[in-house]
């Protein structure tokens, strides 16, 4: 970590509130969301909202939701009308999901199930709930806002996307029942990597134990395949959707990531006293 990630105010300019401001704003926290010297977090910081990190992290928020949507629309319309109506992909795509689908077992099902409701409409709530419990309590606001807004960001894009870009889901029987027939990306694919790969993300970036984050970035990997393979199984999602919402889940992971950061250099800027 950078050695003035935690500057301490000039005696000049510290009052009895600044010194507690400071206290509570500069606690040590993952080394992945401090922002770095002369980096973007600190241009972003420094032009739109300097010593105001709650203005940073909303626009910098808004501004990420829209270059997000933006990249996943323009790679959707490239990737459904341009890329595979090429040498027959589409139909590969539609036979991947129709080979699962006819090799379905009840064993099977049950484990499609589990990989399908890790990232489900009651499971992801109650694992952000948690966090923010935790997170609240003890005070660490930072990290309360970067998993809440993670899963906002990721869940904003998707809906947007998926009602610019249309697609049908594919072809088979499909083991669940969805109000919206959207096939592209896969929601639940992109919110496996926004929410548990934020998380633990967040956990291997304190700890410098190799092995520890080797398996931090191991369980990161295997929880979306998981759950993409689940989607697919369970017919929801093309495997092309799949791959999408891998991509859509990172780009959500790495602007929240920016998101953050900017957030915090913005509180540096207000408790070090540096001017605008």
């Amino acid at each position: 970590m950078e050695a003035d990630a935690h500057a301490v105010p000039s005696l000049s300019r510290v009052t009895p509130d600044s010194g507690r401001e400071g206290a509570r704003t500069n606690r040590p926290g993952p080394p992945v969301l401090e922002p770095r010297p002369g980096g973007p977090a600190q241009w972003f910081a420094a032009r739109f909202g300097p010593e105001n990190p709650v203005r940073v992290f909303l626009v910098a928020l808004l501004v990420s939701w829209a270059f997000l949507v933006t990249a996943m629309v323009f790679f959707g319309l490239t990737l459904i009308h341009v890329v595979l109506p090429v040498g027959g992909l589409d139909e590969a795509d539609a036979d991947v999901s129709q080979w699962l689908a006819d090799n379905r077992s009840p064993t099977q099902e049950d484990v499609s199930w589990v990989g399908s409701t890790l990232t489900g409409g009651h499971v992801i709530p109650a694992v952000i709930g948690l966090c923010l419990i935790v997170f609240l309590a003890t005070r660490r606001w930072l990290l309360a806002a970067f998993v809440l807004f993670a899963v906002a960001l990721e869940s904003g894009t998707y809906r947007l996307t998926s009602w610019i870009v249309p697609r049908d889901r594919p072809d088979v029987e499909r083991l669940e029942s969805l109000p919206v027939d959207a096939s592209y990306p896969s929601g639940h694919t992109a919110a496996s990597i926004a929410l548990y790969g934020g998380l633990l993300l967040l956990v291997a970036s304190k700890i410098d134990n190799i092995a520890v984050r080797a398996g931090a970035l191991l369980v990161g990997i295997a929880i979306p395949l998981f759950v993409g393979w689940s989607r697919m199984y369970r017919g929801m999602h093309h495997l092309s959707d799949v791959g999408a919402g891998v991509l859509m889940g990172l780009g959500a992971l790495a602007l929240i990531v920016f998101v953050a950061r900017a957030s915090r250099a913005a509180a540096e800027r207000r408790d070090t006293g540096v001017p605008q």
